[in-house]
């Protein structure tokens, strides 16, 4: 464990096992220990690195309350792996996580070798116009419901847009899901009302993703219904990119609720690059 200073903030991350160097950016509240369950079945192959988003958890902000946009995510990241390797790292970015993931790889070419972007949310991929701005307007009356019924409503309300099984139903056998934690409560709540914001006002270069000299994978959970909007998003990446889709087990959230099974196919496609 250990800690970067970066303009505006103070990072908090975690580095584990041995071999090439792979960065996880999670999704929603999810900080560095929210990968507890994977990173156990990866550090036989790979030095894993995770890391607290500013604003969650151990990641302070010099402002707090102020929204960080993805371009600042992107940065931290940015400045997290130089940090450590002067190789070009792997990434799997899930969700806001592989946003970041995309911004890094069109603002620092060559930084990124492979990045698996599993589901991003990002409308800006999108072809349709009317489409970007009905799930941008998803967002903001999720924001809406927080602030007018509390965290409860809005975490339900993610979930059944995402198609996330919150019963632990479909879960690999004897996975104990981590609690609600009061820390995780004030991630949540820190990731509707900001990063939401975050998200509609992104300005993701999507053109500029078909000429990064990274590889990157789009993939989507085996179970996430065809409805839900991160899918739509990473079938646009791939039909942007002309690649194949890759399905890794679970569902939007299947590095938590496959851990094990979700670190073979993740091994499976980094070591095959």
């Amino acid at each position: 464990m250990s800690t970067l200073s970066v303009p505006g903030a103070t990072l908090h991350y975690q580095l584990q096992g041995c071999g090439p160097l792979l960065l996880i950016s999670q999704s929603g509240e999810g900080d560095a220990d929210r990968t507890v369950d994977l990173v156990p079945h990866l550090t036989d192959t790979f030095t894993v690195l995770t890391y607290d988003r500013r604003g969650l958890s151990r990641s302070r902000l010099e402002e707090p309350g102020r929204t960080t946009s993805l371009v600042e995510h992107a940065e931290d990241v940015h400045r997290l792996l130089a940090a450590v390797t002067d190789e070009p790292a792997l990434m799997l970015g899930c969700s806001l996580g592989a946003v970041i993931g995309l911004h890094v790889a069109t603002r620092h070419p060559g930084q990124l070798s492979t990045l698996i972007a599993h589901e991003p949310v990002a409308p800006r991929l999108l072809p349709d116009a009317a489409d970007r701005a009905r799930h941008e307007a998803e967002l903001v009356e999720l924001q809406h419901l927080y602030r007018e019924e509390g965290l409860p409503a809005a975490v339900r309300e993610a979930a059944r847009m995402l198609g996330i099984d919150t019963s632990g139903k479909d879960a690999e056998p004897e996975l104990t899901p981590q609690p609600m934690s009061e820390l995780r409560r004030a991630n949540f709540a820190y990731f509707i009302e900001h990063d939401f914001t975050a998200i509609v006002q992104d300005t993701l270069d999507t053109a500029a993703l078909t000429t990064a000299a990274t590889r990157i994978v789009p993939a989507v959970g085996a179970t996430t219904p065809a409805t839900v909007f991160d899918l739509a998003c990473a079938n646009a990446l791939a039909d942007l990119l002309g690649t194949e889709i890759r399905t890794f087990p679970g569902g939007h959230n299947g590095n938590t609720s496959h851990p094990r099974a979700y670190a073979e196919r993740l091994r499976a496609l980094l070591t095959a690059s």
